[in-house]
């Protein structure tokens, strides 16, 4: 009679076996850290760090004294972190990227004529650009309004807004992008990113941008320290 059952397999040293268990139990203690890693951050809403962002962290500590006032509302950047390429339309409805910005210093602003806080704070937005808009710093107000293209237009040739260039995504991916990365989570936000497309201090809710407070803050984000901050 033929015999259908597979042979049984030789017996493994002792020895073997612990090795493998040994190894077995590494591999899973290796995941599970990778795991408590991923999982972890993404919980907090804090992505990886970007190494090549440490001098906006650095920036965020050097003038973290000066956030008080009108803009102690702002939270300075601990984790390096690259900002989303985020991409928007210009008054002409030309492309744009976060990236054409490189090289200065961008107040960043997510803003709809829907939100009565935001339209509240564009005339500090504008007053700021007064101020300090130029080679080393620009606001950057993109407005997300989904509907009527032209109610934005119109909200700010009312209010006689002229300093701010007109930014705009009516799909409001913008706000989408920046969710993703834990920096929006209601209107309006404001993200200071520095020349490198880096975060330095983000704020939930409106600030008075052109005052005192705000002017002396931008203007410390702007200078480069001895050390090359």
């Amino acid at each position: 009679m033929t015999n259908d059952k597979p042979e049984p397999s030789p017996a493994r040293p002792a020895s073997s076996r612990r090795t493998l268990l040994a190894a077995g139990a590494v591999a899973v203690v290796a995941v599970a850290g990778i795991a408590a890693v991923t999982f972890g951050g993404l919980l907090r809403g804090r992505p990886a760090g970007d190494q090549a962002c440490q001098a906006a962290v650095a920036t965020a500590k050097r003038i973290s004294p000066l956030m008080k006032g009108e803009v102690a509302a702002l939270t300075a950047a601990t984790v390096p972190l690259r900002l989303p390429d985020l991409a928007f339309e210009d008054g002409t409805g030309a492309a744009r990227k976060l990236s054409d910005f490189r090289g200065k210093t961008v107040l960043l602003n997510l803003w709809a004529t829907w939100c009565v806080p935001c339209r509240k704070e564009m005339p500090a937005l504008d007053g700021l650009q007064a101020k300090l808009g130029g080679d080393a710093f620009q606001v950057v107000a993109v407005n997300i309004d989904t509907r009527d293209p032209e109610k934005p237009r119109a909200f700010l040739n009312d209010a006689k807004l002229t300093r701010l260039a007109y930014f705009s995504d009516p799909k409001a991916k913008v706000f989408q992008d920046l969710k993703a990365v834990g920096r929006a989570l209601g209107m309006p936000t404001s993200v200071l990113v520095d020349a490198q497309g880096c975060e330095i201090a983000t704020i939930a809710g409106p600030a008075e941008w052109d005052s005192a407070d705000a002017v002396k803050l931008i203007q410390a984000a702007t200078t480069k320290t001895a050390a090359g901050l």
